[in-house]
């Protein structure tokens, strides 16, 4: 099937970025998972009963295991593509929610930065489509290049209709006019 598109000239689609959220969203998680595991470690045998040490290590593990599974699978479920022809959005872990904004319908960028984004070049990219919302790609590493990005391929893919009319529009017709007639 691509190949009856490049026959007819048409260019196929292409991933351009895979994007997720900067990953720093897990450093806490993570720095509450090795500490737990020390404090489980150290704490584990300061009952007399066993099974009380074993309640303890279970209970400690399975509470430790959901605090850093939850942001960990938060932040797997959220994902944006950008392609040579659209920008795909989807997020959710229990309800998934997939949004594709297309770059030949033309939309405006912005780049949003906090203090922390920026230290890390990271920041929030509105995608204003004239949508009653803008669509936000939260915390995006590198937002200035995802921005450039989407400006150059919002170009490239202009309406072929409307860059062919801007074309015949700047060239003069080949027809020759004679002055006073017809």
């Amino acid at each position: 099937m691509s190949l009856e598109f490049a026959e007819q000239g048409v260019a196929s689609e292409r991933i351009v970025a895979r994007l997720r959220p900067h990953a720093r969203v897990l450093f806490w998680p993570s720095l509450i998972l090795i500490a737990g595991a020390g404090a489980l470690a150290y704490f584990s045998r300061t009952f007399d009963e066993e099974w009380q040490n074993l309640l303890l290590v279970g209970a400690g593990s399975a509470v430790l295991a959901l605090i850093w599974l939850i942001p960990l699978l938060r932040w797997l479920a959220s994902r944006t593509v950008i392609t040579t022809r659209r920008i795909v959005i989807r997020r959710g872990l229990s309800t998934r929610t997939r949004q594709e904004l297309l770059h030949s319908r033309g939309y405006d960028i912005t780049v949003r930065q906090r203090a922390l984004q920026s230290l890390f070049r990271s920041g929030d990219v509105l995608i204003n489509s004239g949508l009653e919302h803008p669509v936000v790609l939260r915390d995006v590493p590198g937002a200035e290049v995802v921005q450039g990005a989407l400006h150059d391929l919002m170009e490239q893919s202009m309406n072929p209709i409307a860059a062919r009319r801007q074309r015949d529009a700047s060239h003069p017709n080949d027809e020759t006019t004679v002055w006073g007639s017809r």
